[in-house]
Parts: structure tokens; C-alpha cells; sequence
């Protein structure tokens, strides 16, 4: 009963973490990136104001769009907040680790890119078609980099399960830094920027429709369900930050519910995150969007990193 309470106090405990930090993460990023290029810029409370402000406009759809397009906000959004339940967020032990592991991780995203790409050719727009071809082209690279890069980390575990990993790098801190590690590090972070939308891959501030990628597919969504989409987007960018702190430096997690574990949890947590999103808007500022056929080349820099990671490791095991 104890076991069973507790769990329930973890998964809720993560649930509401992430719903509340994934805005304020965004928010962090697009501050940083307007005081690195001079500006004032929003306050870093802008996308939760704005998620509100879309929630309470009126919801209008295409009169040639089907059931694919109405459900494609609620996939894409459940199939990202599943993905925050399997991954070891504030705690070692996963709350839903039962259900699944990285494999059923990278499932999660597939399906709601699958059913987001769907519901852009569904109402007809051609600016929705050209989102979903682009976004295919990029996944067709991005998902066996990232599949490569977490394999690299996984086998140093002997196991896919999230907990074992992380316990088995707070068991052997030493093994952050072996080479396969960095590599497979580097090949996750461009992977985060491509899979997240961010320059130089995508630009997530544009609506020109020489250049968009993820705005293209919900440029026919309105009102909530556009709020539950740019939710996603935001959740997802924080999983993947959480996923490279806590993969590669799972320092802090905590064991159990306690109001000081917990705490210490979300404050290192947030450092790492913090660390990272200053990365990303640095990367951001200093770099311009590539060329859409230039994008393969950045993509398969991290496909070669994964793989040489794996690589090195079966090598030297290193």
C-alpha cells in the first residue's frame, strides 16, 4: 500500500513539474536569445500568458478536415506528456517505468509526428503539405540518430530501461566523460535542436513559408487547440533538455517523495536545464537558419557522431 501511494505521489509530483516548467523553459530560451542580440525582450512568464490567452479564443476548423484533424491536438499532446511519465525527471525510478523504456520513448514521438503530419495534409493547405514533406525528410535522419545515440549510452547500462541507466551512471560517475559518451552527447544535443525546431534547422519565430517546418503543420490550428499544440512543442523541448541533463548527468535525482529530495531535485534539475537553454539560445544567436537541402548534412553530423560512439565503445570500450 505504502509502494503503491508512493508512486502515485511520484507520478504526480513529475506530472505537475513538467506541465508548469516546460513554458517556463521556453520562456528562458527566448529571453536569453533577446538579450544576447540586444533587445529586451518578453518575460520569460510570455508563452504560459500566451497558452492561457489561446485557451480562451474560439476553436475554428476546416470545413474539409476530418476526425484526423480534431484529434491530432490530443495525440500529440498525451503522446508528449507519456513520454515525461517514462523518463527519470526529479526521480531515479521512473513512475510508469513498467510500461516501457528509451525504445517505447522514441515510439511516443513517431506517433505524434505521424498523426501531426496527417492532420496538415488533411485540411488541404498547401503550406500544411510542404510542413508535413519537410518534416518527414528531417525525421527520416533524425530518428536513427537519436536511436544510435541512446544505444551508445544504454549499452554501458546492459539495459534500455531509463532507471538502469541512470543508476548506472550515478554508480560509475566516470563514465560521463569516456569518449563514446561525448560523442553520443554531441549527437543528442543536435538532435534535440532538430527534433525541438530550433535554428539551424528550423526557425520556431517565422511564418515565412520558405523556411517553416513545425509552424507549417499548425498553421490551420486555432484557439485551444493551437494552445495544446504549442504546449506539446514546449513539453517536448523540455524533455529532450531533461533528457540530455539526466542521461548523461544524473546528479540530484531523488529516491524518494521527500520534501527535501524533492526540492533538491527540481533545483538541480533546473540548473542543468538552465545550463543547456543558454546553450541552445547561444547556438540560436550565433547561427543562421541553413538551407532546407543543407539541413541533411547538419543531421547526419549527429548520425556519424552516434555511430562513432557506438563504435568506440565496442572498440576500446570506452
Amino acid at each position: 500500500m505504502i509502494q503503491t501511494l508512493t508512486s502515485i505521489g511520484t507520478l504526480v509530483i513529475q506530472l505537475v513539474f513538467v506541465l508548469t516548467a516546460a513554458p517556463l523553459a521556453a520562456g528562458m530560451i527566448r529571453t536569453v536569445k533577446a538579450r544576447l542580440q540586444s533587445r529586451k525582450g518578453a518575460s520569460i512568464w510570455q508563452p504560459s500568458a500566451d497558452l492561457i490567452k489561446l485557451f480562451k479564443k474560439e476553436v475554428v476548423r476546416s470545413a474539409t478536415s476530418s476526425w484526423v484533424f480534431q484529434a491530432t491536438p490530443t495525440v500529440v499532446f498525451v503522446s508528449t506528456l507519456a513520454v515525461a511519465l517514462l523518463l527519470p525527471i526529479l526521480f531515479k525510478n521512473v513512475p510508469l517505468h513498467w510500461m516501457g523504456d528509451i525504445i517505447a520513448v522514441i515510439y511516443l514521438f513517431g506517433l505524434g509526428r505521424f498523426f501531426l503530419a496527417l492532420a496538415a495534409l488533411d485540411t488541404g493547405s498547401a503550406f500544411g503539405g510542404l510542413g508535413s514533406s519537410r518534416e518527414m525528410s528531417v525525421a527520416s535522419i533524425v530518428e536513427p540518430a537519436m536511436m544510435l545515440s541512446i544505444v551508445s549510452v544504454a549499452v554501458t547500462a546492459g539495459s534500455t530501461d531509463l532507471s538502469s541507466i541512470v543508476q548506472a551512471r550515478l554508480a560509475n560517475p566516470s563514465m560521463t566523460i569516456n569518449p563514446s559518451q561525448l560523442l553520443a552527447f554531441a549527437g543528442l544535443y543536435i538532435v534535440t535542436i532538430a527534433e525541438t525546431g530550433r535554428i539551424p534547422v528550423d526557425n520556431p519565430d517565422t511564418h515565412l513559408e520558405l523556411t517553416m517546418i513545425h509552424e507549417a503543420m499548425i498553421l490551420e490550428y486555432s484557439g485551444r487547440d493551437l494552445a495544446i499544440l504549442e504546449w506539446a512543442a514546449q513539453l517536448k523541448l523540455f524533455i529532450f533538455l531533461t533528457l540530455l541533463a539526466n542521461m548523461f548527468f544524473p546528479v540530484g535525482l531523488a529516491s524518494d517523495c521527500s520534501a527535501l529530495g524533492v526540492l533538491t531535485a527540481i533545483v538541480l534539475l533546473l540548473a542543468k536545464v538552465l545550463v543547456l537553454g543558454l546553450s541552445v539560445a547561444l547556438v540560436e544567436s550565433t547561427n543562421a537558419k541553413l538551407r532546407l537541402f543543407r539541413v541533411p548534412e547538419l543531421l547526419m553530423v549527429a548520425f556519424i557522431l552516434s555511430l562513432l560512439g557506438l563504435i568506440l565503445h565496442f572498440i576500446v570500450g570506452a
